[in-house]
């Protein structure tokens, strides 16, 4: 039997459960000329909600954040067929000293306890990055691929 196409609206803790385990995010800011400009990126949820993804500030995704922070994810799932969601919000940047904190909390939200956090701390000073901090204001059903339900009874 062909498989039914779903889209099922959440709240917002069932869209935070749905996200924080799923890391393959497709990141849409936009350009100075108004296209829209994406990037496959990895990220994380923190504690209070937020996505969270680590960037170098010379990125086009972080000066496009920066000068327009209305931003749209796509969460994915592992198995390309499986369940996503479009995530809508507004992007802050934070930059390192003030990200430090905010970087191991996205490190944790993705892989877990680092083992040396003061190595991690001073990689990421060393590597000047920035970290996207995404408030989520809106999103989407969580959806499925597949036939239309009228097409799956025939």
């Amino acid at each position: 039997m062909p498989r039914t196409a779903t889209a099922d609206t959440v709240s917002r803790s069932e869209l935070l459960e749905f996200l924080r385990p799923r890391h393959h995010v497709l990141l849409m800011t936009t350009r100075a000329d108004g296209s829209a400009q994406l990037s496959p990126v990895s990220a994380g949820i923190d504690g209070e909600g937020r996505v969270v993804i680590a960037t170098y500030p010379q990125r086009a995704k972080t000066k496009n954040a920066r000068r327009h922070p209305a931003v749209s994810l796509c969460f994915l799932s592992d198995d390309w067929d499986d369940a996503w969601v479009q995530v809508n919000g507004t992007a802050e940047v934070l930059d390192v000293p003030e990200a430090l904190e905010p970087f191991v909390e996205y490190f944790r939200s993705i892989a877990g306890e680092h083992s040396d956090w003061d190595e991690y701390r001073a990689a990421m000073v060393r590597q000047n990055k920035s970290l996207l901090r995404i408030t989520i204001t809106s999103w989407g059903p969580i959806a499925t691929g597949g036939f239309p339900p009228e097409l799956t009874t025939q």
